[in-house]
């Protein structure tokens, strides 16, 4: 799939390349950039960040967090600056940071939260890394005041 991709970005690189070279008239360049964008939209450009090693599964790992002080924006602010330190800590692939989302008020939906962080990892392995690296450590050490509750939801690709 790899050399698939780009076999074929190589070609829509030529293809650019060679439009904006030749004295095309404007209809032809929109024409083709029209083209090669569906191309783009069809084909997709794989996130090298998250694509796991072939023959190990993603982790995923997803925290909410409940803030003692619910209505300090402050707080908040201390719980997402902390969380922010930890894009460093090299085994997480890809991660979010959010706030409950203003969406539809339904049975299933719980917003009770302050803030989450969710994260990719290649495996267990990686997490494990993450959990036991320094810069976890003091995010604890620094932030755990701030919340009254913490749950995490670990789940392995199928």
């Amino acid at each position: 799939m790899e050399t698939g991709w780009k076999s074929w970005l190589e070609f829509v690189l030529s293809s650019i390349h060679n439009t904006l070279m030749k004295k095309q008239n404007r209809r032809k360049f929109i024409a083709s950039a029209a083209a090669v964008t569906a191309g783009v939209a069809a084909y997709g450009l794989p996130t090298m960040t998250m694509e796991p090693t072939k023959d190990k599964k993603q982790l995923v790992h997803h925290v909410f967090f409940w803030l003692k002080n619910r209505d300090s924006k402050e707080d908040l602010k201390k719980l997402l600056e902390g969380l922010e330190t930890l894009r460093k800590i090299e085994t997480i692939r890809k991660m979010h940071i959010g706030v409950p989302a203003s969406t539809e008020q339904r049975p299933v939906v719980d917003s009770s939260y302050s803030a989450s962080e969710l994260m990719f990892f290649d495996d267990v392995a990686g997490q494990n890394v993450y959990q036991d690296h320094p810069i976890h450590k003091k995010f604890v050490e620094n932030c755990s005041h701030l919340w009254e509750k913490v749950i995490v939801y670990d789940a392995m690709e199928v």
